[in-house]
């Protein structure tokens, strides 16, 4: 088995007033998995992807990116190689266009003229949004938004795409616009999301954290349809949605006719 993009072992973590978000999580990840990563509010899911690129530091265990450390020492590099997402697109687009925001990361890594333009207009291609390079980031709608902020890390030619919370806010053509995206790329992807649809469509597997502990590791499928497992960690799917009659060839779904 080849050394896994992405090795969490035994990984803790207690916030200052005495909380213990993690408590020895253990996790991996291969090169072009696409995993969600599922839990109720409070499991811990933002705390573990905060020490995935060393914001958070661990109380205990190990965090590592293709066999490095995430430390201090690696930070840069372990910085470019995880990209992470955040759940508001304006938390990542400060600039005063979308070809300066994309461009900032690899600006800062002393990308220049032409290297840096091309550089910028591959990951807005990759999001669709190339033909709005020049355009201000505020004057997009929500869902585009969304889609340059990935196109930002993107750009920094990540090994890891985490996306906290993709689908959220997103209208349904927006939110099948941004699917087709993220099956398109050649990156690992772990998506935190309480989109339980979601995540059957575009991974194929599927990390359940509660209270600090992965309680289950398998595919989107059998996590979604084991009843007792979903009930006793505050997982439900949306009225009307059963897994068991949808078929997402490749995405771990399946039907039973």
């Amino acid at each position: 088995m080849s050394t896994p993009v992405l090795k969490v072992r035994g990984l803790a973590y207690a916030y200052p007033d005495g909380h213990q978000a993690l408590a020895g999580v253990d996790l991996h990840v291969h090169e072009g998995e696409r995993v969600a990563l599922l839990g109720p509010n409070g499991a811990g899911k933002t705390t573990l992807v905060l020490h995935l690129n060393g914001i958070l530091t661990a109380g205990a265990g190990s965090v590592a990116v293709s066999g490095m450390p995430v430390a201090k020492e690696h930070l840069q590099e372990i910085r470019r190689r995880v990209g992470i997402v955040f759940q508001d697109p304006d938390d990542q687009l400060f600039m005063g266009t979308v070809r300066a925001d994309v461009g900032f990361g690899p600006a800062n890594l002393g990308l220049k003229g032409a290297a840096l333009d091309a550089r910028v207009m591959t990951a807005l291609d990759l999001v669709g949004m190339a033909d709005f390079a020049d355009r201000p980031p505020h004057h997009l709608s929500f869902g585009q938004r969304r889609r340059v902020a990935v196109a930002t890390v993107l750009a920094m030619e990540p090994e890891i795409l985490v996306l906290d919370e993709p689908s959220s806010n997103l209208d349904p053509a927006s939110r099948r616009e941004l699917a087709d995206i993220l099956r398109s790329l050649d990156v690992t992807v772990l998506m935190v999301t309480h989109d339980l649809p979601y995540a059957l469509e575009l991974c194929p597997r599927s990390v359940v954290l509660s209270d600090g502990h992965v309680v289950a590791d398998g595919t989107t499928y059998d996590v979604l349809t084991d009843d007792d497992l979903m009930r006793r960690h505050r997982l439900e799917l949306p009225f009307g949605f059963d897994p068991r009659t949808v078929v997402r060839p490749g995405a771990g779904g399946r039907s039973d006719d």
